[in-house]
This record gives C-alpha cells, structure tokens and sequence, in this order.
C-alpha cells in the first residue's frame, strides 16, 4: 500500500544520523543600554565539549519596515567561539538622534554557525539565531522608576475592546494579561506614552491582573485593578 511505503521511507530518512547543535548560551533575555554609559554588554558561552562555533551579531530596527541606518555597532560583529569558551558581546552607541525623554528598542540578533569534521557526514548541522531586545534608556530615566512602570498602566474597556494606556517613559513588556479568568493571550509589549488595544475574550468580566518583564528578564508581581 502507498501508505506503508511512504511510512518505510520516512523512517529510512529517519536513519540518517544528524547532530542537532546544543548551541551558544546567552547571557540575558534582554539588554538595557543606559544612556550614560559608554557601552552594553551581553556574554557569550560555548558550554560544548569539543565544538567551536562562529558567532556573528547585529542589530536591526524593531520594525521591518524602518530603514532608518540603527545608531549601535556590535564588537565584535564576527568572531570564533571555542568548546567551553565564553567571550563579550558590546554594544556601542554610535551617533543617530535618539528620543531623550523616552525608551527606545531594537532587535539584538545572535547567530552561532557550528563547525564541521570531516566525520561530519550525513550529519545534519544547525545554524540557530536567537533574537532579543536591546532597550536604549537615555540618562535622566532611572532603574527603580522602569521597575515600577508596569503598575502606572491604565485600562478602558471600549466595546469589545481592552484600551491599554502606558503614560511612561518605559517600554512594558507583558508576561502576562488576564481579565477575570480569561486570558489575553495577544498582549505583548507596550511603547512609551502609548496605547494599545486588545480584543477581549468572550464573556472576560471582573478584574484585571497582570505581570511584566523585569530588566533582568524575571517576572514582577501581580498588579490587579477593577475593570
């Protein structure tokens, strides 16, 4: 039957040996640029035993679509990492007029390229881009304020509609929305001195709770309010 023979040649492709990459471990979920320092910094590790990897970096818009030139370099931006090594990832600020009264973001991408052995073969190698966010905070906006930003958040519902209003100067980033017991399982993160809104899950009544991403990428305590 077709079926059988298409099930024996799967599992003959299955027989093919394939290494699948432990990889690179990064130092942070995030990064948060202070704008009075000279550079951020974010650490690199190859906990593998016997395989170096070649890591490249770069920084782009978080929006696809601005191509705008991004006003940070990476050091280096190309470098080989290897078995139980670990290096330095820094982000230098270079030029480019940034808002001075508020956060802005980027995407920080890793990618670790293993090495191959000529006993490699027929072993699949993986290639893996982690990609975080690089919050840029300008001098004069503080730690403990950004730690707390999450509980000044202000909510409206509008319709079928949660308005959320962040009258901040921090990015917020949810870890978690809930109205009653219902989910909203679409909120992620929120600009400075925005609003977003969310479609509210059907029947969603009683209060509002929630729960951000710390700088260090942990998570905040509860904060609940009536709807």
């Amino acid at each position: 039957m077709s079926w059988i023979r298409s099930f024996i040649s799967v599992c003959c492709l299955l027989t093919i040996t394939y290494q699948a990459q432990a990889g690179i471990v990064i130092g942070s979920t995030r990064v948060i640029y202070d704008g009075s320092k000279k550079e951020a910094s974010l650490s690199v590790t190859n906990p593998e035993k016997d395989r170096p990897y070649l890591i490249q970096s770069w920084i782009d818009n978080l929006d696809a679509s601005n191509t705008t030139k991004v006003p940070f370099i990476v050091t280096p931006p190309l470098f080989r990492l290897d078995a139980e090594q670990e290096n330095t990832l820094r982000i230098v600020r270079a030029g480019g007029n940034l808002p001075q009264d508020r956060e802005s973001v980027f995407w920080l991408s890793v990618k670790s390229i293993p090495a191959t052995h000529k006993t490699d073969e027929n072993q699949l190698q993986i290639t893996v881009q982690s990609r975080i966010k690089l919050f840029y905070r300008p001098t004069g906006l503080l730690r403990n304020q950004a730690a707390n930003a999450y509980k000044s958040l202000q909510f409206n519902r509008k319709g079928n509609q949660l308005e959320v209003v962040n009258p901040t100067p921090y990015y917020v980033s949810f870890y978690e929305l809930n109205v009653g017991k219902s989910e909203i399982k679409e909120a992620d993160m929120i600009a400075p001195k925005s609003s977003r809104s969310w479609p509210l899950p059907s029947g969603a009544s009683g209060q509002i709770s929630w729960q951000a991403i710390t700088d260090y990428g942990g998570i905040s305590a509860k904060e609940t309010v009536s709807l």
